[in-house]
Parts: structure tokens; sequence; C-alpha cells
């Protein structure tokens, strides 16, 4: 089956815990001691099932590091699995992703109908926008406060989308539901019958994985050639696509186009390779390789420019200011470059502007920035292809940051 990563964002007390938790249940995702525990617990607090004890319950045996950490598959549908994302604060969220260490490929946004859009509510939208994550989903949970009243639903969806708008977000569905008493998340509510649309899991079911990278054109970063006998052997990663012995092939930043005479791998013989693998090749010409050249097929290339609209995480405690040599590694490529311009700085934590064309970026905050590179560097957006979209920027042979392009001209 495929495996679907996800986050969940919103506000404080909008829901998070208890439809991570009722999804679990509906989805028989639990065994049933851990069921009988909540409800114990919950009649001892004199209230009806609360599946926010669930995550209180995980959170404490993760803590004793007796269960599960978060890359585990919570729960399945009939078509996929899910792997819910922890996103325990701001900041780590924002590094993880920019750093590649939790790649989420859509978010559900939950939002209390009835206290609507408040101000982590922006503050973690405006995070998915940052990140480049298109595929969203608005759940406005608590219909049971409200008396599933449409009008309240359709008030407050009104607003959400006004916002969501504003920060270029344009979400999958909008969902209303109770997560507290299973309205519209599993199965359909008959409190809501004016809603005709998908319950949560079936619109969740509706999102796309991200294509397989053999399915996309092919990319591979050189990282190193060697000297065999009379073979100049060229190797690196195959980052996407497929690589064939007679493929011609175009050679970047150079344009030079060459043909594939052999695929090299270790103790097999072979005329092919996918994303994924560290091979070698050899050329049918003389064509000299080097490393930070980029593989593709002609007339299939990325981007290759030396100007990058990106997203970056600065980290280092000393302040940066415009203009600072820098240099940029993005997959095997290298070379020198200045941060053009700042059109925003954004504080990490909270995700509010700081300020708009700024001179300086301080520690542990994002910032939007344009950076100029001194050759033309080959770039894919982050969302299509990471490796490409992913980088880091050096200072002084220090990492300072660590950055993400999401959109490519």
């Amino acid at each position: 089956m495929d495996v679907l990563s996800f986050v969940i964002v919103g506000h404080v007390d909008h829901g998070k815990s208890t439809l991570i938790g009722r999804l679990l249940y509906d989805t028989d995702s639990l065994p049933p001691d851990k069921i009988k525990e909540v409800q114990k617990a919950s009649a001892e607090a004199g209230r009806e099932t609360e599946f926010a004890y669930l995550l209180d319950h995980l959170e404490e045996e993760r803590k004793q590091g007796i269960t599960i950490d978060t890359t585990q598959v919570f729960f399945k549908t009939d078509k996929r699995r899910y792997v819910i994302i922890d996103a325990p604060g701001h900041v780590e969220f924002v590094k993880n992703m920019i750093t590649g260490a939790s790649q989420a490929e859509a978010a559900v946004l939950i939002i209390d109908v009835n206290e609507g859009v408040k101000e982590q509510t922006k503050r973690h939208s405006y995070m998915l926008s940052l990140l480049g994550l298109h595929q969203v989903i608005v759940v406005l949970n608590k219909m049971d406060l409200v008396g599933f009243s449409q009008e309240c639903f359709d008030t407050v969806k009104k607003d959400v989308a006004g916002w969501l708008k504003s920060i270029s977000i344009e979400p999958t569905f909008y969902v209303p539901i109770s997560a507290i008493k299973g309205d519209n998340v599993a199965s359909k509510s008959e409190n809501m019958a004016w809603y005709t649309g998908p319950t949560f899991l079936e619109s969740m079911d509706t999102l796309q994985n991200r294509q397989l990278p053999e399915d996309k054109s092919l990319l591979m970063p050189i990282q190193d050639v060697y000297k065999i006998g009379d073979k100049r052997i060229n190797v690196g990663r195959v980052e996407s696509g497929v690589i064939e012995k007679g493929n011609r092939v175009k050679v970047l930043p150079t344009g030079r186009i060459t043909s594939v005479n052999s695929i090299e791998k270790y103790l097999e013989d072979t005329d092919k390779a996918v994303a994924g693998e560290c091979i070698g090749i050899t050329t049918a010409d003389s064509v000299f390789l080097d490393r930070g050249n980029v593989l593709c097929l002609p007339d299939e290339e990325p981007a290759l420019t030396d100007r990058i609209p990106a997203n970056i995480f600065w980290m280092t405690k000393s302040d940066f200011g415009k203009d600072q040599k820098l240099t940029i590694r993005c997959a095997t490529q290298e070379t020198g470059c200045k941060v053009e311009s700042i059109e925003k700085r954004i504080d990490s934590s909270t995700l509010e502007v700081i300020a708009e064309n700024a001179d300086v970026i301080k520690n542990l905050e994002v910032a939007e920035v344009i950076i100029k590179t001194k050759k033309p560097v080959a770039i894919k957006d982050f969302n299509d292809v990471q490796e490409l979209g992913r980088f880091v920027l050096v200072q002084n042979e220090n990492i300072c940051a660590g950055g993400i392009i999401t959109s490519v001209s």
C-alpha cells in the first residue's frame, strides 16, 4: 500500500489530539486494552470517552522509551497507510522540513468552529505556505457545540478561505466534523444532512502521493570522477528518473550533449539504473564531466539559474547581513553566492513577519530571500525533487543555514 505522511496543525485546544485519537479508534489502529484504559480514565473524570487521552497516554509512554516514535504508521484506510508527523514546536518543525528530517506530503488545518480563526491558526497556516505544502484539508471541528449549524460552518469557512487565499493556500476540502463524537470523521454524520461532501477520511484518500522518483525526468548530479584503467567513470546518485545505456543526456551547466556508453555497478552487469541508486557511467565520447555537473535528458532539464527564490532557516548565533559572502551547496553543486534581497524576516516560533525588505537575519529566524549565485545552478521545486530543491549555505566552512526552493520560474 502507498504511505502518505501529513501534519495536523491548528490553534491550541482546537482538537488536534482528539482528532488523532478518534482516527486511531475509528480505523482499529489500537489494541483493545488501550481503548479500555481510555474509557476507564474518561469515566473516572466523569466525561464521555475522551480520545485526547490516547495521545496523552502515548506521549507518556514515549517519554519512558517504550512505545512509538514519530515515524510509525498510525492508521490506514482501504486505500493507503498514513503517517502523522509530530510537530512538537514551530521551530523544530520548520527546521526539520528545511533540513529534510521530516517530509510532510500534506497538511490538515484544524479549526474550532465555535472560536473561528485564531492567532495560531494564522501562524500555522502561514508555516504551511512557507514550506510549500500545497495539499491542505481544513476541518472545522466541534460542530456539536454549535448545534451542527450550517450557518456557523459557512460563516467560519468564509473567514478561513479569505485568510488562506491571502497566503496562497487553496484547500482541497472544508470538512465539518465533531472529532469527539465521530461525526464526519470516518463515517457520515446524521446530524449534518446538509453536508454532502466527503468524510474526513474520504477527503484524505483523495490526496496525491508524491510522484515516485523513477517516474520523473532523469536527474543525476555527478559526485566524483574516477580513472580506472582506460575508463573514465563518472559516479553519482540517480536522484530521479531512469538512466540507461545508449541514452542521450545533457550536461548542466555546460549544455553539452553526450550519450551513455555503459552503466557501472559494483559486481553487477547492467544497462539500467533507477532513482536512488549510486552508480557510475561512462560516456561514448571524450566529454569531460566534473563534480557538480548534473545529467538530465535533453528538453527535460531542470531550471538553470543564478537567481534563486528560497526560504532559509538561519542557524548560527551571529547575525547575517546582506551581501556577505556565502557558498551554496545543492546536491553536489557548489558555488559562491550572496543574498541579494531579504524579502521577509520571520520569527520561527510565532511565524510572525518581523520585517520586510530587511538587511539582517538573526539566529533561528526564517527568511524569504533571493540568492544570487556566481554561476548558474540546476534547481527544482522542493516539492518536486527534494534533492535539487534543498540546499545549505556555508560561511567560513561552517553550515550557517538550510533552505528550500518553493518556486522555480
